[in-house]
């Protein structure tokens, strides 16, 4: 029988316990049982060594075995078992130097924040509290454990943390803790790309994705994260288009708006999509209107350059650059020619780039005419598979006798144009086509 991860993670602090060792679940799954919520990784906690871990269950991982974590393999999930420790030496606001094994109240004190400081005894169900998570927890507050100065220098990203935390959760985050945030702040430049990166896909993830960039803002860690958002705090718009003010209200409001279901990539392509408009800005003298010439172009190679800051992976930044790079085409989508318009809806990342779409309207003036213009062609559009595939490939064409070459490239954009047209409906037509073309 397949049990849940909860029902193994259970049984491994039993196996333990059995054993003679004090074990705990801890941290978020802790807090997140506490305040009714489904636990997403359940961490435990011992005072056993690795080498006594590893000797109690049949498979283990020893990814940090001289830190004294092991990842213990039940039923198919990983488990992350640590030795009780109090950590010392922070030397580059990453990482400790040296590990000192210690009893679960010294662990508790070393660790993050108060509502991350919690262990559990999943089979007495006894809360162990030497932190004061449960007082924070009832308060909704985020508050480092000890002087924040101290827990910050440890790990620089717990400032990120703290603000993810705080979104997720919609709590406040204490004033002293708030306070050397923001005096700290600069050092978060120390941390990887690839860290802070995963703290951003959290803290931008729905429904906290709007309260998430307003607490960078206020936190000082948002102009040294991403200062070309920074910009679009004092970044003015003209408010016949959209009358919710500034670039970073506009991005706020879209962020408020996200679904809960939303694509992985669509908060990005929020927050990237008018990410030119601060350098691309011009003031029209006679008529006082702001315009951003050309920011989607702009935007594109900008949103490309922050990507591979944060060491996005290929294909999701290439589908959001493709977002801002197109998001002004969506204005003109009436006017377009009917294979122009079809082009749009066959795009890989169009449902991507209409979602978007929804959103920037949503954000500012609310009308949505061209978005429901274009899900009824979409719908239209499902009716009619012939249009996708191309009626020739390349190799069809040079069985015709076109030489491989620029003019073969040309003969086939000119052909799907026409299929797009519905001027040619089938391969037969295509290649009579091309044959009177070849003749004349």
């Amino acid at each position: 029988m397949n049990l849940s991860p909860r029902e193994n993670a259970k049984q491994i602090v039993a196996r333990l316990q059995q054993a003679g060792f004090a074990a705990f679940w801890v941290g978020g799954c802790v807090r997140d049982f506490l305040l009714g919520r489904a636990a997403q990784d359940f961490d435990i906690a011992t005072d056993a060594r690795p080498e006594q871990v590893e000797q109690l269950f049949l498979k283990t991982i020893p990814v940090g075995k001289k830190f004294g974590v092991v990842i213990v393999v039940e039923g198919g999930h990983q488990f992350q078992v640590a030795t009780f420790r109090a950590e010392a030496d922070y030397q580059d606001g990453r990482r400790p130097e040296t590990v000192v094994f210690a009893n679960a109240g010294a662990d508790a004190s070393r660790r993050d924040f108060t509502v991350n400081g919690l262990f559990y005894d999943p089979l007495t169900e006894k809360i162990h509290d030497w932190v004061g998570g449960e007082k924070d927890l009832r308060a909704k507050i985020i508050r480092t454990i000890g002087p924040p100065e101290e827990r910050f220098g440890e790990d620089h990203l717990r400032m990120l943390r703290a603000v993810r935390f705080a979104a997720q959760l919609d709590f406040a985050i204490e004033p002293p803790t708030f306070a050397a945030i923001r005096v700290l702040a600069p050092k978060i430049k120390i941390i990887s790309a690839e860290r802070v990166r995963d703290e951003l896909i959290k803290l931008f993830a729905p429904p906290h994705a709007a309260r998430g960039l307003v607490l960078l803002r206020d936190s000082g860690l948002l102009e040294h994260i991403l200062p070309e958002v920074a910009a679009t705090i004092q970044c003015a718009q003209s408010p016949d288009f959209h009358p919710e003010g500034s670039v970073f209200n506009h991005l706020r409001l879209m962020l408020e708006k996200l679904p809960r279901d939303a694509a992985a990539a669509l908060p990005w392509a929020v927050l990237l999509h008018d990410i030119a408009k601060p350098v691309t800005a011009e003031r029209d003298v006679a008529t006082g209107r702001i315009h951003f010439y050309g920011h989607e172009k702009v935007g594109a190679e900008m949103a490309e350059s922050i990507l591979s800051r944060l060491r996005f992976p290929n294909k999701p930044t290439e589908a959001i650059v493709a977002c801002v790079r197109h998001h002004m085409q969506f204005k003109d989508v009436k006017q377009m020619r009917k294979a122009t318009l079809r082009r749009l809806l066959l795009r890989e990342t169009f449902p991507l780039e209409l979602e978007l779409h929804r959103l920037d309207c949503l954000g500012s003036h609310g009308g949505l005419e061209y978005y429901d213009f274009l899900v009824q062609q979409a719908e239209e559009l499902k009716h009619q598979p012939a249009l996708r595939p191309p009626l020739l490939t390349g190799d069809d064409l040079m069985a015709l006798g076109v030489q491989p070459g620029k003019a073969l490239g040309v003969l086939l954009a000119e052909i799907r144009e026409l299929q797009l047209s519905d001027e040619l409906a089938t391969p037969d037509q295509a290649q009579a086509w091309v044959k009177q073309k070849l003749a004349s």
